[in-house]
């Protein structure tokens, strides 16, 4: 017992040095980022301080309602066990070579998201830049096919088809204006007379995804020329 007061300033020491060293460091590093513009300059006074442009938006963006909602989606459906939304480095990967985004993302990119869903497995592509990828209306008709079934617009996917998201209705006096567009003669579209609409958790889950870019520059990661 004589060892007692020894073995508890060990184990208290060890536990001091893990919180310091994985916790508090991280805070220091990372607790005093903030939304920047993409144009910095230093101050006259202090170079070492550098100061955002006025009149320029702030980045990253904040997340809209129906963007928050499309996350609660995105993350009941599991999507996060086969898509990250980290974009690696060149040296550490071929995610830029592959398009998949302009920039490798730091920690900047994450601070406005209370939960952030880098994942940890790609059994699909990343999907930090996938709104940049397929952007405007074509890009939201590209991701209502691909969840309603990915064999649509990517044959050979393995994802698995997401059509309960999705209403089969009958069409009434006119087509609903937002009812699926399917390519000619696809094997995957609905019979004479019937139409797909999306439910309003389809509508917020492609929301969430076309909201996903990198398409603004940071202090410590810019876009690069190509």
């Amino acid at each position: 017992m004589k060892n007692l007061p020894l073995l508890f300033c060990g184990i208290f020491f060890a536990l001091a040095f893990s919180f310091v060293g994985l916790v508090l460091a991280s805070h220091i590093q990372l607790g005093s980022l903030t939304r920047t513009t993409e144009t910095v300059t230093p101050s006259e006074d202090d170079p070492s301080v550098m100061l955002m442009a006025e009149g320029e938006p702030l980045y990253p963006r904040l997340e809209s309602g129906i963007v928050k909602q499309g996350k609660d989606v995105y993350i009941s459906m599991g999507c996060i066990y086969c898509h990250t939304q980290q974009s690696r480095r060149d040296g550490f990967g071929s995610d830029i070579q592959r398009g998949w985004a302009p920039r490798q993302t730091v920690a900047r990119d994450y601070i406005t998201q209370d939960r952030v869903l880098l994942g940890t497995m790609r059994t699909g592509p990343d999907l930090a830049h996938l709104g940049g990828r397929y952007a405007g209306d074509s890009g939201r008709d590209w991701n209502h096919l691909h969840l309603y079934n990915p064999q649509i617009v990517s044959p050979g996917s393995t994802m698995p088809p997401y059509a309960f998201l999705y209403d089969v209705r009958k069409i009434g006096n006119e087509p609903s204006p937002n009812a699926l567009t399917f390519p000619p003669n696809s094997d995957y579209a609905p019979a004479d007379g019937y139409e797909v609409v999306p439910t309003r958790r389809a509508v917020a889950l492609v929301e969430y995804l076309l909201s996903l870019k990198i398409d603004y520059s940071l202090p410590e990661a810019p876009i690069l020329e190509q």
